[in-house]
């Protein structure tokens, strides 16, 4: 007696297709790969050597929390490691005199850094979500060739532009202002984040799209109705990669800020050249300029994930 097979079910090495009749069909090559190479990373080896990697990259990140709270002198004396001997002390007087400081003082360029980054994140993203709903969606003469171009911008390296831009800077009076960085790191996330974007709403069904449109809806009802929260993990993924970008960017803010409007890596880099010996404040000068990306990447990695498998799987 045999047994039909039902809708789903995999036999001998091949698939059955979810339809009335359950015919069986054979498994791709690509799709018998793809289960292979499932169950190679998710055995107990591939877990064993993440964690290993893992714990190896976390390693010099917490000799630096751990050497930004011991005083100077064991500092001095012996390495961070130590600590889990027994006997060890922790202060916060690196942290009092990195933060607040005669010469160090920087509190303030901490708050540059946020003023500096918030809109460095939000310019781009909204211009580039009005590009590439415009690439994606409304026909005009010469758009494929439009949008190879700025695509092809990315090939363009940061450090070529910086002088012709430093250059108009000075011709319009803005140099040394926060106008400046936020210019340049808008002008250097915009091909990147249009390319992003535009692929995302590519991947969108027309049919939404078209249902909005016989429903009389414009564009900016269908861009903010039906195309905005379907692209809302995607918007999230690159706001965590350019939030990382300008708050980690040293070249950018030592081109193109004075002292008064330099962030916090300026601030750390000078901190670094000029007073390398006192490593008690460098460490605590050098965490505190980490700690915001690292809180903003573990508070939300779930949508930079989510954003990284949205629009990868067609089907």
């Amino acid at each position: 007696m045999t047994t039909t097979p039902t809708p789903g079910q995999s036999v001998a090495g091949t698939a059955v297709d979810d339809d009335a009749r359950g015919a069986p069909r054979k498994l791709s090559r690509l799709e018998k790969r793809a289960i292979a190479t499932k169950g190679r990373l998710s055995s107990p080896w591939a877990s064993g050597v993440a964690i290993v990697i893992a714990l190896l990259w976390t390693i010099p990140s917490i000799g630096l929390f751990v050497t930004s709270f011991r005083p100077e002198s064991d500092i001095r004396r012996s390495g961070w490691w130590t600590v889990f001997t027994g006997n060890a002390e922790f202060t916060m007087d690196n942290y009092n005199e990195a933060l607040y400081g005669n010469s160090n003082d920087l509190s303030t360029f901490f708050v540059n850094s946020f003023v500096i980054t918030i809109p460095g994140v939000l310019i781009p993203i909204t211009l580039a979500l009005l590009a590439a709903y415009a690439f994606a969606w409304i026909k005009f003469p010469g758009r494929n060739f439009l949008f190879v171009a700025v695509f092809s911008l990315q090939v363009v390296p940061l450090q070529v532009a910086l002088v012709p831009l430093l250059s108009d800077y000075v011709d319009a009076g803005v140099n040394g202002t926060f106008w400046t960085v936020w210019l340049s790191h808008s002008i250097f996330a915009l091909p990147l984040a249009i390319f992003l974007l535009h692929n995302f709403m590519k991947d969108i069904p027309p049919s939404l799209v078209e249902a909005a449109r016989v429903d009389g809806a414009g564009h900016v009802k269908i861009f903010f109705r039906v195309l905005f929260p379907l692209l809302v993990p995607a918007i999230a993924s690159f706001g965590i990669f350019q939030f990382l970008w300008v708050w980690n960017d040293l070249l950018v803010g030592l081109t193109f800020t004075d002292t008064p409007y330099r962030p916090l890596t300026v601030a750390v880099a000078e901190m670094a050249g000029s007073r390398g010996g006192d490593w008690h404040i460098l460490t605590a000068g050098a965490f505190i300029s980490m700690i915001v990306p690292l809180i903003v990447f573990i508070a939300l990695q779930r949508y930079f994930v989510r954003g990284m498998l949205a629009g990868a799987v067609k089907g």
